[in-house]
Order: structure tokens, then C-alpha cells, then sequence
């Protein structure tokens, strides 16, 4: 189901590309070279996001990467709804995580988008939102693969959805999920073949 179409097409098309260059500010290359640690996509998967960064064994820049990449989605659904409101909030937050994932300012190659992803389904709907979250680390904990936790909480995050009671916004979350599976190709390759690495294993 999707939330009800109040807002004119102008307002929302306006939203989806604030959402998009707001999701497009690659946080993780930003707080590598602020901390010295050079061109993250010359280090070890040459992924934007926290996981990688944590590869290079600099645990604040790796924090600050996943808060950073996960506000972007959250500001941009609390900002929308708050100015326009529901339909506004998920285009909003589904534009900034495609601006993670295809950022202009990096030529469209950009993170796989599991902290926006989680950020977004935050502000979405927090009571879904902990749920992927806690379904994330249940799986790391148990595992130590991350891309795995991000695979099992975006599988997880429609049905939370459902069954935490916001219907209206399972397509938003069912669309994030796919996504989040695509941007994982080469990942779920390496799972199958037991070459995943684990988390905070540098590469």
C-alpha cells in the first residue's frame, strides 16, 4: 500500500531532488580524508559506506560515517513530513537513499545504502525502524558478516512494517529492500561461496 497523494506534483518532485542531492553527500569519503585515511575507494572494497571504512581500523570514522549516512535518509523524512507531509516523507527518504546509492557528485557510484536504508525506516516508522535495526545486529552478533545483516533486516523490514501497522508504507519498504539486494550482487556471490568477509576485517 502507498500513503494517500496530498501533495501537487511540483511540491513532490522538488522534494525528491532535495531528498536525492541531500542522500548524495558521500559522507564516508568525507570523514576519511577528514581523518587522514585517504580515498576510501582506494581501500579495501572501495564502498563509500561505514563498513568499509571501518576496514581501515579508524573506529570514530566509521560511527561518524554510519550516523551521517543514516541522518540523511531520517532528515529527509522528518523535513518532508513535517513541511509537506506523508506521500512528501517517502519520496524523501527513498530519493536520499538512491542519492547514496547513485550519488551525481560521484559519478552515480556510490554506497550500497544499509545505515540510509536504516535511518530512513527510522524516521518512516520507528517501532519498524528498531526492529530492522535489532534484526541487524541479532545477525551480526551471530555471524560477524555485515553485508548478510543488511540482506536479513531489509528482507525483514516489510513485514515489521505489516505487522507493526503502518500498511502505507510497506511498497516505500519493499522498493528499499529490493534495492538494498541489488546493490548486494557481488556480496550475495561471495556468501554463497563462503568468501564474504567479516565485520571490521581489513582487506
Amino acid at each position: 500500500m502507498i500513503p494517500l497523494i496530498e501533495t501537487a506534483a511540483p511540491v513532490l518532485a522538488l522534494v525528491a531532488i532535495a531528498g536525492y542531492l541531500l542522500g548524495s553527500v558521500p559522507f564516508g569519503l568525507v570523514m576519511a580524508r577528514a581523518f587522514g585515511l585517504g580515498d576510501i575507494r582506494q581501500i579495501g572494497s572501495g564502498n563509500i559506506g561505514a563498513t568499509n571504512v571501518l576496514r581501515t581500523g579508524n573506529r570514530l570514522a566509521a560511527f561518524l560515517t554510519l550516523i551521517l549516512d543514516a541522518g540523511k535518509g531520517g532528515i529527509a523524512v522528518l523535513a518532508a513530513r513535517s513541511l509537506f507531509g506523508e506521500d512528501a516523507a517517502q519520496l524523501a527518504g527513498f530519493a536520499a537513499f538512491l542519492g547514496h546509492c547513485f550519488p551525481v557528485f560521484l559519478g552515480f557510484r556510490g554506497g550500497k545504502g544499509v545505515a540510509t536504508f536504516l535511518g530512513t525506516l527510522l524516521a518512516l516508522f520507528w517501532p519498524a525502524g528498531l526492529a530492522a535495526c535489532l534484526t541487524w545486529a541479532v545477525v551480526a552478533g551471530l555471524f560477524r558478516i555485515s553485508s548478510l545483516s543488511a540482506l536479513v533486516a531489509a528482507a525483514s523490514a516489510p513485514i515489521w512494517i505489516a505487522v507493526l501497522g503502518l500498511p502505507q508504507a510497506i511498497l516505500v519498504s519493499v522498493l528499499l529492500a529490493v534495492l538494498i539486494f541489488i546493490r548486494h550482487r557481488a556480496n550475495i556471490t561471495r556468501l554463497l561461496a563462503g568468501e564474504e568477509p567479516k565485520i571490521g576485517q581489513k582487506s
